[in-house]
């Protein structure tokens, strides 16, 4: 790697000044809208992700569980979806997006570690035409975040991120809990359904399936299970255009994921004990 291209986060230490654990996600490439010209509205281009984020490790490290760390592979997915889904006017806007997204707090049907801390940065390659590398790199902590949450009658909206153009928000279905399909033909969603135990169109949906909306399709979720279950969400404005509308089937739908491998024999690895 060029030295302009390496990827420098600070040390970061817990309150009892002990160096925090550092995973790291590097040179994830995201094709997504960004920018404020007229071409860069109409067309994606790629952008490249590089991120860190400081927790503690040391529980999964003696207890084996993923739900005491961060499944990078999950959030590379996540990461995508919300790169693709959102329609950026600044780079400045994809990293805070990104940056909050990583530091706001667990639920329980998705268990993880609090990310205590997180460095993000995004390179956009094609937008000197290869002259130059433009990029911005921020550092986040937790303590600087705060996070709405909204009471609705599916169960809770917590707002993550609201920019020019876009919301990104965190759908939790309470249990018995419905997520009726939206009914503003002015909006348009892509959803990532998170939990394990939601139907959608009252079918198993698997978590890490992505669906995008459009004027002739409209996805409802359920909750039949006692714990609430989270779907992202990202709405944005409808663009109207000449070109048929992108339409996937109620099923259908996108895998954000990797195949998950099964676990060790009697361990739930991704649940808390």
């Amino acid at each position: 790697m060029s030295a302009e291209l390496a990827f420098h986060p600070p040390v970061v230490r817990d309150s009892q000044g002990r160096s925090l654990d550092v995973i790291e996600l590097r040179g994830l490439t995201v094709d997504c809208i960004v920018g404020v010209y007229n071409r860069e509205r109409v067309l994606a281009q790629p952008l490249r992700l590089d991120v860190a984020l400081f927790l503690d490790t040391r529980n999964a490290a003696t207890g084996g569980r993923l739900a005491h760390t961060v499944n990078y592979g999950r959030l590379a997915g996540e990461l995508r979806f919300l790169l693709e889904a959102c329609r950026f006017e600044l780079l400045e806007s994809a990293v805070e997006a990104v940056s909050r997204y990583l530091l706001v707090p667990p639920t329980q049907d998705v268990p993880r570690a609090q990310v205590q801390a997180a460095t993000v940065r995004v390179i956009k390659p094609l937008a000197l035409g290869g002259l130059a590398l433009p990029s911005l790199q921020v550092h986040r902590t937790a303590e600087q975040m705060s996070y709405s949450s909204e009471e609705r009658s599916f169960g809770h909206l917590d707002v993550i991120h609201e920019g020019a153009g876009y919301g990104v928000h965190r759908l939790r279905v309470k249990p018995g809990g419905s997520l009726p399909a939206s009914e503003d033909a002015a909006v348009e969603a892509s959803d990532l359904v998170l939990g394990p135990e939601l139907l959608m169109q009252g079918h198993p949906v698997a978590r890490g399936m992505a669906f995008h909306d459009a004027p002739s399709l409209a996805h409802r979720y359920d909750n039949p299970s006692t714990q609430e279950q989270t779907v992202l969400r990202v709405s944005r404005p409808r663009v109207v255009t000449s070109e048929a509308p992108r339409v996937h089937e109620a099923l259908g739908g996108t895998s954000y994921y990797p195949l998950d491998e099964p676990a060790a024999p009697g361990l739930a690895a991704d649940t808390l004990p």
